[in-house]
């Protein structure tokens, strides 16, 4: 197997982008990364995208993102995989040049959702659930989510104003970050005034969808001497783990066990332990899900997620920084591209390219991309190597 460098990145805003289309949104993302790269061809795409054929009545968006883009006769692929698709395309193009059969891969994040009626999102959404025993039975993902949180309240002595630390981590973060779409100031005061939507999830514990689209360039580290010299970042470790697609089905319903196992095969891969992780680019769907994500990647026992926020030591200069461009809450969270605007914003890191909220001196980040509510985890370990 080879060693795998991101040669190039490349983001679009997130926003309600009427005056884009699907297409547009993913080449302008894949050209930013071409011309990052200081390239204009790749041998193979890979496009992460979750519901393009029912809220852009579009399929087929290898070829038709290779279309736009120019790179015609390459090899292109569309990767679905719920909320997760944009970490399933990097993975995807990740294992193309590790493995040998293309030198230089493109992977592509892209979702346009602001066009299609928010009833139309909200079932296309829970696609992502079980479709016989949760979203059958009249269960939305906000509720799903809801349920997760409730309980885990309720087991481990949590109230909801503990998780307000989150929230504004996440929207103090996105601040001096131009690409997000939630830029403003939050405070405890407005995240407890928030509208309720599914009890005890209210509008600041759930992230603003939207449209948007990031993409990466990778190629192998042994072929790095045939492009102009920059920053190496390196992919260390990737790994991927499913688990039931109905939360009720799991063994432990507040453990997400693909989060874990995940997170464990980047670990051996990186030849590293959470303790050696500067940044972690977390899937912060809703603040429950950042508190479980923290517990099953090592970096709080189980039950104790919140604290870490309650106690900063999840900001930029905290013991382990996340959402530093924002997360998905403030960032936004145009889901098929989320996972790709993670990769994008822990090169930035790497690079030291976040301006206000740069984690002093990071080498090494994580990524951890969620797909439905656990069902389907995919994390990458990437360090700069200069």
């Amino acid at each position: 197997m080879r060693e795998v460098a991101i040669l190039g990145i490349g983001q679009t805003s997130i926003d309600e982008h009427w005056e884009k289309s699907l297409r547009e949104l993913a080449g302008e993302a894949a050209l930013a990364a071409l011309q990052d790269a200081g390239i204009n061809g790749v041998d193979g795409v890979f496009v992460g995208n979750m519901m393009s054929g029912s809220a852009n009545r579009q399929q087929q968006l290898g070829a038709f993102v290779a279309d736009w883009i120019g790179v015609r006769y390459s090899n292109a692929m569309h990767i679905e995989s719920a909320c997760s698709s944009g970490a399933a395309a990097f993975r995807s193009a990740l294992m193309a040049v590790a493995s040998g059969f293309m030198d230089i891969a493109l992977a592509v994040g892209v979702e346009k959702m602001t066009d299609s009626p928010g009833a139309e999102i909200t079932a296309e959404l829970a696609t992502a659930a079980d479709a016989d025993w949760e979203a059958g039975q009249g269960l939305s993902f906000v509720a799903i989510n809801a349920l997760i949180m409730r309980r885990y309240m309720y087991e481990y002595g949590w109230e909801h104003h503990h998780f307000a630390p989150f929230s504004i981590n996440a929207h103090s973060n996105a601040a001096s970050n131009p690409n997000a779409r939630l830029r403003s100031p939050l405070t405890e005061k407005d995240y407890l005034k928030a509208a309720m939507i599914t009890p005890p999830i209210n509008l600041m514990d759930a992230s603003p969808v939207g449209d948007g689209a990031a993409a990466a360039i990778l190629v192998p580290v042994e072929l790095l001497n045939r492009f102009p010299p920059r920053t190496v970042i390196k992919v260390l470790g990737a790994g991927a783990a499913t688990d039931t697609m109905a939360v009720h089905s799991r063994k432990i319903p507040l453990w997400l066990s693909a989060a874990e196992k995940s997170a464990k095969q980047a670990y051996s891969q990186a030849g590293i332990g959470p303790d050696q992780i500067d940044v972690f680019e977390l899937h912060d769907a809703f603040t429950i899900m950042a508190a479980l994500s923290l517990e099953a990647c090592g970096f709080a026992e189980k039950g104790k997620g919140p604290q870490l926020a309650l106690d900063g030591e999840i900001r930029p200069e905290g013991r382990i920084p996340v959402q530093t461009r924002g997360g998905l809450k403030a960032r936004g969270h145009p889901v098929g591209a989320t996972g790709m605007y993670q990769i994008v914003e822990v090169v930035q890191q790497l690079r030291g390219e976040c301006g206000q909220t740069q984690v002093p001196d990071a080498r090494i980040g994580m990524a951890q991309n969620i797909g439905g509510s656990g069902s389907n985890i995919i994390t990458h370990i990437l360090a700069r190597m200069n």
